[in-house]
């Protein structure tokens, strides 16, 4: 009589960014880049060189701080190649872009390639076609990729690093407050006359609440993963979020309305984003795979 057979099948390794999801990323990457210079470097020359006019221009350097944080995201998501560490920044982004989509419809006529703005220059309309083009594209994208991404072979591994309690009672608080913020004026923009520390137009407020509710998520969700290296990724694009807001305060307080609390809860959230956020970087371990590095 033959023996019982002892062997089982090998385990499955770690679950890993499949080609299709790194496209994304990648494309993402250049999309979040290009972002950054348009909003925050050129944050002044939004009528020659975007898809819309933004006023103020501390807006446009908000968007643009946003897209930096966006860039760090995905550029880091690509180093590492386990999909654990990665699935909170691509939930990030498809939250964003979704949200971004239903605001660039709605406010559809504000954007450079409408016959109101036939004599801007042809960088400005061609920048409003590329713009809604690619938020069409990328959430449609995203949701046929994440389904199979998460049906890929192999496993997530172990949680292994708890969150500090502290910690992750800190980025809860943060994430009402960035859900409630932005929801509200994403719903209702003119919220943002008393939410807001600058005046906001109904696009502008939306597309800020997007940014706004994306990070809110991504917070929500790295304090109910509650694994520091899970949470790398997230909280090094959490800290550069945090710096650039105040950065943008800095260099455009002119534009901010001092003398109402919107400005110092503006200021004392993009601190506490900073700081948690580099709490969290300082206590994650680095993975394996970037010690060469």
């Amino acid at each position: 009589m033959d023996p019982v057979p002892t062997a089982v099948r090998p385990a499955t390794g770690r679950r890993e960014l499949l080609p299709a999801m790194r496209a994304l990323l990648l494309a993402f990457s250049v999309l979040t880049a290009l972002g950054f210079v348009a909003l925050f470097v050129l944050s002044t020359r939004t009528s020659e060189s975007f898809a819309w006019t933004i006023q103020p221009p501390a807006t446009a350097a908000f968007l643009g701080a946003g897209y930096a944080a966006g860039f760090t995201l995905v550029v880091l998501s690509l180093r590492d190649p386990v999909w654990a560490h990665s699935r909170v920044p691509v939930l990030t982004i498809l939250v964003f872009t979704v949200l971004t989509l239903v605001a660039t419809l709605v406010h559809v006529d504000r954007f450079h390639f409408q016959d109101e703005f036939a004599a801007a220059p042809l960088l400005a309309r061609g920048a409003a076609w590329f713009w809604t083009a690619v938020y069409v594209v990328i959430p449609l994208a995203m949701l046929v990729v994440l389904p199979v991404q998460e049906r890929a072979p192999g496993t997530d591994p172990p949680r292994t690093r708890p969150v500090p309690v502290v910690l992750r009672t800190a980025l809860a608080v943060e994430s009402l407050v960035l859900l409630a913020v932005g929801a509200a004026i994403s719903i209702a923009p003119s919220s943002a006359t008393t939410l807001w520390p600058w005046p906001l137009t109904p696009l502008t407020a939306r597309v800020v609440g997007a940014w706004l509710v994306a990070f809110g998520v991504a917070t929500a969700l790295a304090a109910l993963a509650g694994d520091l290296e899970r949470l790398r990724t997230a909280a090094i694009a959490y800290t550069v979020f945090g710096v650039l807001e105040l950065v943008v305060v800095l260099l455009h307080r002119g534009d901010v309305v001092w003398d109402g609390p919107a400005a110092w809860l503006y200021v004392a959230v993009a601190a506490a984003i900073a700081l948690t956020g580099a709490a969290g970087w300082r206590l994650a371990p680095q993975p394996a795979g970037l010690h060469r590095a």
